[in-house]
C-alpha cells in the first residue's frame, strides 16, 4: 500500500500554480531557436531533444519549490521515481515530433494525482497561446509575457444534431480507433496534436477524442482531469482511467473523451491497445 504523509494540497490553488508553471515551460519551449538541438531516439523509438530535458528540469525545479515532499513521475525520468499516494505526473513536451517540425500543437502537461485519480492539472499549448487548468472546475486563460491572463470557465457542449467533430491524431491512426468512430455520427474530423485534444473537447470546440493506440499516463492525466471537470466523460473499457501503474510501465489502455455523455452507450472500446 502506498504511504505518503503529505497533506493533500487545495486543488484550486494547486491548479492555479500549475498553470503558471506550465505557461513558463511553454514560453521556454516556444523561445528555443534550435528545436532539434540534442535530438536522440528513446528506447521506444520516439524522439526527445535538449528542449524536452530543459523543460522537465524547469518544471521539476518549480514543483520542488512549491511542494518539496511530493514525488514527481516525469516522462524523461520516470524510471528513477517511485509514485506514492500523492504524486505529480509531468510531460514536459507532449508532441515532440510536431514541436520539431513546427507543424502542430505541442503541449506541457502537469497533473497532481491522489490515489488513482488526478485532483489538479494544467496544460499549456504555446502554439495556441492558451493554458487550461482544473481543480474543482475547469478554466482556460491566455499566455502573456507576465503569466496567464483573461481566465474564463471551460465547459463542454451538447452533441450537435448535424454531426460530431472528432479530433484525430496526425500520426497515430489505427483500425480500432476507426471502428469506434464509425459507430458515431461524425461530420468532421479535425487533426490536432498532443493533449490539446482533451482541451478542445473541454472548451466545447469539438465533441470527441478516441484513442485506442498506446499512450502513457503523463500523456493523459492532466487532460483527463481538465476534460472531466469541464463536464466531459473520459472513459476506458472498464470506466474512468486510473493512474500510478508503475507495474505496467505507466501505460494506458484505450480511452475516449466524450463532450456529451449521451454518446457513451454508442461507443465500444477494445479491451487492450492494438
Amino acid at each position: 500500500m502506498w504511504m505518503n504523509a503529505n497533506p493533500r494540497p487545495d486543488p484550486d490553488e494547486t491548479a492555479r500554480r500549475l498553470g503558471a508553471i506550465a505557461a513558463e515551460a511553454g514560453r521556454f519551449l516556444a523561445s528555443v531557436a534550435d528545436r532539434g538541438g540534442g535530438r536522440r531516439l528513446k528506447e521506444d523509438g520516439s524522439p526527445t531533444t535538449a528542449a524536452d530535458l530543459e523543460s522537465e528540469r524547469l518544471i521539476l525545479a518549480r514543483l520542488r519549490e512549491a511542494w518539496p515532499a511530493i514525488p514527481v513521475v516525469a516522462e524523461e525520468s520516470a524510471g528513477s521515481t517511485a509514485c506514492a499516494e500523492l504524486f505529480f505526473l509531468v510531460d514536459p513536451l507532449d508532441g515532440t515530433r510536431d514541436y520539431l517540425t513546427g507543424s502542430g500543437e505541442y503541449s506541457v502537461n502537469i497533473a497532481l494525482v491522489a490515489g488513482a485519480r488526478p485532483i489538479a492539472a494544467a496544460i499549456a499549448v504555446p502554439e495556441a497561446g492558451r493554458v487550461w487548468t482544473a481543480g474543482t472546475a475547469a478554466t482556460v486563460g491566455r499566455i502573456s509575457a507576465e503569466g496567464v491572463e483573461d481566465w474564463v470557465p471551460a465547459s463542454v457542449r451538447r452533441a450537435p444534431e448535424d454531426g460530431l467533430v472528432a479530433l484525430v491524431s496526425r500520426r497515430h491512426g489505427d483500425a480500432a480507433t476507426e471502428a469506434c468512430l464509425s459507430a458515431l455520427q461524425v461530420a468532421e474530423r479535425r487533426v490536432a496534436s498532443s493533449a490539446y485534444k482533451f482541451c478542445l473537447v473541454a472548451s466545447g470546440e469539438a465533441d470527441l477524442y478516441v484513442r485506442c493506440g498506446a499512450t502513457m499516463e503523463w500523456d493523459t492525466a492532466a487532460g483527463d482531469h481538465i476534460a472531466t471537470m469541464a463536464g466531459a466523460t473520459v472513459t476506458g473499457p472498464a470506466g474512468p482511467l486510473t493512474y500510478g501503474h508503475a507495474e505496467r510501465g505507466y501505460r494506458n489502455g484505450p480511452f475516449a473523451v466524450l463532450g456529451d455523455a449521451a454518446l457513451a452507450p454508442r461507443l465500444k472500446l477494445p479491451e487492450t491497445c492494438p
